[in-house]
């Protein structure tokens, strides 16, 4: 049976990957210069695991369209779990969480903003502590540690030591968040990805294969506005 997919090109893109929208539709985000036999031989690679998450009958039957009307019943990703959405009108004047994600009713206009702020505040009070202990279990020191907004990197390593981490990191499990963290601070002890990086990072993450694997299959989250 042949795949359909839409093929998404950009000159800042370094790497091909693919996702599956909410619909069920299947995009292909490549490099501006990858052939179309690339792309087919890439996709024909992945069918199985393409074919897995478009009959995900759970993950992709939504009551709405996504990126309408944010509406009580819809959910939002947090540490790796979907949290329902309410608006609720009890007087108070920011979000909430208890187990849901409580929006007031008078910021609905403003609710993918207050969301995203919320995520960057989250992002702020749990990686950041985290790098600073990972730090200390890998004997390094890293000049400053940001939340940054960035489309294309979980997290980076800069040549002045400093590192940055994205704030969507904040809806993967916390494992996946070590991950990212243990391997930008191992590039303080080893700049490349050499075998002798890898044992540094394995060493310290137990779930690393499965960290990757989830970064992979989740990807597009760099993409979305919340």
């Amino acid at each position: 049976m042949e795949l359909t997919y839409t093929i998404k090109r950009s000159s800042r893109r370094r790497k091909l990957t693919i996702t599956v929208e909410r619909d069920r539709s299947v995009v292909v985000h490549a490099p501006e210069s990858t052939s179309e036999e690339k792309i087919r031989a890439v996709v024909e690679s992945k069918r199985q695991w393409i074919h897995e998450k478009t009959g995900h009958v759970q993950k992709y039957a939504l009551p709405h369209p996504p990126g309408k009307e944010m509406v009580n019943g819809e959910s939002a990703l947090y540490l790796g779990r979907q949290y329902q959405i309410e608006m609720v009108r009890d007087g108070s004047e920011k979000i909430r969480f208890e187990q849901r994600f409580l929006i007031p009713a008078h910021l609905s206009d403003e609710r993918r903003q207050v969301l995203r702020t919320w995520y960057m505040d989250r992002a702020k009070e749990k990686i950041l502590p985290r790098a600073r202990k990972f730090a200390v279990d890998l004997g390094v020191a890293f000049a400053n540690a940001r939340i940054v907004d960035n489309r294309y990197r979980w997290g980076s390593c800069t040549t002045r030591d400093n590192i940055r981490f994205n704030w969507r990191l904040i809806k993967a499990p916390m494992y996946v968040v070590d991950y990212v963290i243990i391997h930008e601070l191992a590039h303080l002890l080893e700049a490349n990805h050499t075998p002798r990086f890898w044992n540094i990072v394995r060493a310290q993450s137990s779930k690393m294969d499965k960290a990757k694997q989830w970064l992979l299959e989740n990807g597009q989250i760099l993409e979305e506005e919340i």
